[in-house]
């Protein structure tokens, strides 16, 4: 009886001893396969802040002041200027007025035609001159009585004169006043009246170029301000690990660069 008691216990070790060496079989097979295992990939990184490049604040076209008045452009994308709806009378001496502007600023040496010309321009017209004159006289005395005719032209015709003299437009004015010396030298007396209108417009050509120029211009300007705001300045947000830093305001020249942070997830 006691050798069936210890064979059974003997029995009972043996099992033991090979469950426990199974298990560690399992163990050392379940290590060696965690080793053959690949390692998880790195983290993506963050894609980088969104770079904005600021431009130049635009300027002003020929050099001209940032802000000014501009004739406005009526409905039918005409510009309107002191040289519109006028009569013949009044366009012959819009003429003189402005070819009289040329002759006293465009002084430079290769613009002397310019005053010779207008010296020949009264002489060879000089009768077309008067008799515009006094239709022009006329006409004021029709709205107006007394002295205040007089004023009212003189008004008027001060407006013609500071239109010419524009400085941001003298040297192309002063190239288009060497172009009716040219054209001058042709016309003559009898069709200087039809020739005013052609004349004219030549003279406010670079005028009105101009103010196109200085109408997108201000487009721009609005527009850029608009983006980088009406001082020209970019606010750069912060993220949740960043303090917040100045302003950056272009103030002329090659475009700047401005890092802007990636905003924290909402």
């Amino acid at each position: 009886m006691n050798s069936g008691i210890a064979m059974k216990a003997g029995g009972q070790g043996l099992h033991r001893r090979r469950s426990l060496l199974a298990g560690a079989a399992v163990a050392m097979t379940l290590a060696v396969l965690a080793g053959c295992a690949k390692p998880p990939p790195p983290p993506v990184a963050p894609p980088p802040p969104p770079v904005v490049v600021i431009p130049p604040i635009p300027t002003p076209p020929m050099g001209a002041p940032t802000t000014m008045n501009i004739p406005p452009v009526q409905a039918d994308g005409t510009r309107h200027t002191v040289n519109s709806g006028i009569s013949s009378s009044q366009t012959i001496w819009n003429l003189r007025s402005g070819y009289n502007v040329a002759a006293l600023n465009c002084i430079e040496p290769e613009y002397i035609p310019i005053l010779d010309g207008y010296k020949r321009f009264l002489k060879v017209y000089d009768k077309s001159l008067d008799k515009a004159s006094r239709d022009i006289d006329a006409s004021f005395r029709t709205q107006h009585v007394g002295r205040a005719a007089i004023v009212a032209r003189e008004t008027y015709q001060t407006q013609v004169y500071n239109f010419f003299s524009l400085p941001p437009v003298d040297s192309a004015f002063c190239k288009a006043a060497m172009d009716l010396s040219v054209d001058l030298q042709t016309v003559d007396p009898g069709q200087f009246e039809a020739y005013s209108y052609t004349g004219l417009a030549k003279l406010e050509a670079p005028f009105k170029a101009f103010f196109d120029a200085y109408a997108q211009y201000q487009a721009d300007l609005a527009a850029w301000q608009a983006r980088y705001g009406p001082k020209g300045m970019i606010i750069v947000r912060p993220d949740a690990n960043q303090t917040a830093g100045p302003p950056v305001a272009p103030a002329g020249g090659p475009p700047q660069t401005v890092t802007l942070p990636s905003l924290p997830s909402q």
